[in-house]
């Protein structure tokens, strides 16, 4: 099968297209067809070489896997061969108290797909049957891609830690992002007034019609001094930043007494400074937010259904483009998220 492998990393990376050989899977897994596989920017890190812990030498990326099953393992109850399905992104054991209890994404066993094992760019990968939730057949698959990360990952953080209520104000950073422009959505869907927060002007205008009131960041301008200023200076109740340290001054500074702010994603890996005392007077809440479990999955691919989560894939691009993709997402110029389509029939 054709593979997309990393040869060196770097800005840009060295990548090629191999053909290596077809996974086996084991009793409880399943073997994939890939129809689409999401370019998300921890690929992008590790291509480059700033994430680095946990990668698997020559390891296969992709994470956001949406295919066809093309064979089952001996002890595979659920899925059948024909069946479309997308993938968490962990490989999951099922059986842990982690998995019995809904967090499968922090399985006890599990092993990142696409980092600590291989992943989806590629023509077919083999993922455990507890990895992988069932789609309604005829769903367009290259849109699924994104059901599990970024629009399950966005809902999760939402919905589940940082709790919005509907009515409360919610600050979103790098909102034209693959993953911003979903937690923009699963924000508005919960109910949420939505400051949609980009250091794009081009994006511009595409962010309203998805629920937010946008936001331009500049060096000149911090959007911290607008959202006090759209707030009558309270802040906001949240903030879903998957910038990270870049933007971790301003996203801190429009908080709101009592405020959440959930990291999603760190892009720069730089270190920030913040005064515990403010944590404590501010009465705030810090929390990281990362991975998405079965249940998160499902539930986007029913709101999503519903018209009430729109997957925003960029573009396409086949295996081979791989290099004028990472340009692309480099360049911070993509609104939503780029999708690989390996393009291989059935065995």
């Amino acid at each position: 099968m054709r593979a997309l492998t990393v040869d060196q990393p770097g800005h840009p990376p060295a990548l090629s297209v191999k053909e290596v050989p077809v996974p086996q899977p084991g009793p409880e897994e399943v073997l994939i067809r890939v129809v689409g596989c999401g370019f998300c920017h921890h690929d992008m890190l590790v291509m480059s070489g700033t994430l680095r812990r946990g990668v698997a030498p020559g390891v296969i990326l992709g994470h956001e896997i949406a295919g066809v099953v093309e064979q089952t393992g001996g002890q595979v109850t659920g899925l059948n061969a024909g069946d479309s399905v997308v993938s968490i992104l962990t490989n999951a054991c099922g059986r842990c108290d982690r998995c019995q209890g809904g967090q499968e994404h922090r399985c006890r066993s599990g092993v990142g797909v696409g980092h600590g094992r291989n992943g989806g760019f590629a023509e077919y990968v083999a993922v455990s049957e507890f990895s992988l939730i069932q789609v309604a057949d005829g769903t367009d698959l290259i849109s699924a891609a994104l059901l599990a990360c970024p629009i399950g990952v966005a809902l999760q953080a939402a919905q589940d830690v940082a709790q919005i209520k509907p009515g409360e104000t919610v600050v979103v950073t790098g909102a034209g992002g693959g993953l911003g422009v979903h937690a923009v959505q699963a924000a508005a869907a919960l109910g949420a007034r939505v400051l949609a927060v980009t250091s794009s002007p081009e994006k511009l205008g595409s962010l309203a019609p998805l629920g937010g009131e946008e936001i331009l960041h500049t060096e000149e301008l911090d959007f911290s001094e607008m959202v006090l200023a759209l707030t009558e200076d309270e802040g906001a109740a949240v903030v879903l930043d998957t910038v990270g340290s870049p933007l971790f001054p301003s996203a801190w500074r429009s908080l709101a007494q009592f405020g959440r702010l959930v990291l999603l994603g760190e892009v720069a890996g730089h270190r920030v400074e913040l005064n515990l005392a403010e944590i404590i007077f501010r009465d705030a809440r810090v929390q990281g937010a990362s991975g998405v479990s079965r249940a998160s999955v499902r539930q986007a691919a029913e709101m999503a259904s519903r018209g009430e989560l729109k997957p925003i894939v960029c573009r396409t691009f086949a295996l081979e483009e791989a290099e004028a993709a990472f340009a692309l997402l480099a360049s911070r110029q993509t609104l939503g998220r780029l999708v690989f389509t390996p393009g291989a029939g059935p065995i």
